[in-house]
């Protein structure tokens, strides 16, 4: 029999569309703009961990509305937000679907630790507006703490053979060929993550410089590092945030590190976004960004364990 009803119930997608509506709210009370970039991209994102979705004439479905918006940001347009549906190849499970809704921001002139408290501010909005009776609580850890505070070894500074006998140990999977990235993704998402507190929302911050991704760079204790953050709450990864990059050159150093990390794994390599490169030499403002699932966010706040339950069609019904 063919399965025609939503994957969500009714009230559940009434709940949805009133907390969407809040979401908004949240960002006109403090003038934001709102912004609607095109989905369908000439040119697809280098991130080794995320793949894009190809159609026929050779376009990409975008991951992230990032780089149309940074495009927007190096032209003035100022603090904005976009709320709408990405894509990704190969997300599959109760936690993900191939389509989903995302909420992206950036705040001009912010470092990252203003805008955490600003997701934290977001959070607790949607969290009362789906009847939340109390403020939700915040904890901040560094990588390495999390990391040890999960019985791990400091994660910037074990060896790669010690970082994979680690590994094998704690996953029983065989470590000899994997790279420090790969090792240390796996000990996060399957170590460190299950032990971080799920009623408080945990901001992960400062991130191996190799995971640094799109956010600019510091050293600490001799140690680089990113200013990147994560967030977790409930047992899932939340958002993804940066105190952002704004040197084109370097920019452009890290698409072709991606490239080469994609050959070295057998992945497509996309072509790079020239046109996020010159809007970046034209002047990108300094500014954090942050992404935030929204479906999972909603998972959350309304006490649901699949995605497809917060969903009106999952990728198995659309």
């Amino acid at each position: 029999m063919t399965e025609w009803t939503p994957t969500a119930d009714i009230e559940t997608l009434r709940r949805r569309a009133m907390l969407m509506t809040a979401i908004r709210q949240f960002f006109a009370d403090r003038q934001v703009l709102e912004v609607d970039t095109p989905v369908l991209s000439s040119v697809g994102v280098t991130d080794v961990h995320v793949h894009n979705l190809r159609t026929l004439d050779g376009g990409f479905l975008l991951t992230s509305p990032e780089y149309p918006m940074k495009r927007l940001l190096a032209a003035g347009l100022g603090d904005c937000y976009q709320l709408g549906h990405v894509f990704r190849a190969d997300e599959s499970g109760a936690r993900h679907n191939r389509e989903f809704t995302l909420l992206e921001w950036y705040r001009l002139g912010w470092d990252h630790h203003q805008l955490m408290q600003e997701v934290t501010a977001l959070c607790d909005w949607v969290h009362r507006a789906a009847g939340g009776s109390s403020a939700l609580a915040s904890t901040f850890l560094s990588y390495q703490a999390a990391f040890e505070g999960a019985g791990l070894p400091d994660p910037h500074r074990v060896s790669l053979r010690e970082l994979r006998q680690v590994a094998a140990l704690q996953l029983s999977a065989d470590t000899a060929k994997w790279d420090r990235d790969a090792c240390l993704d796996a000990l996060m998402a399957l170590v460190v993550e299950p032990g971080l507190p799920l009623e408080r929302l945990t901001f992960v911050t400062d991130y191996p410089v190799s995971q640094a991704a799109l956010a600019r760079t510091h050293t600490r204790g001799g140690v680089e590092l990113g200013y990147r953050f994560e967030l977790y709450w409930q047992g899932m990864e939340l958002a993804n945030g940066y105190w952002e990059l704004t040197d084109p050159k370097e920019q452009r150093r890290r698409f072709e590190q991606d490239a080469q990390r994609r050959v070295s794994q057998g992945l497509a390599v996309p072509e790079v976004d020239e046109r996020l490169l010159a809007a970046m030499q034209a002047g990108m403002p300094e500014c954090a960004g942050v992404a935030l699932g929204v479906d999972r966010l909603l998972m959350a706040v309304l006490g649901k364990s699949h995605i497809r339950e917060v969903l009106p069609f999952d990728a198995d019904r659309a």
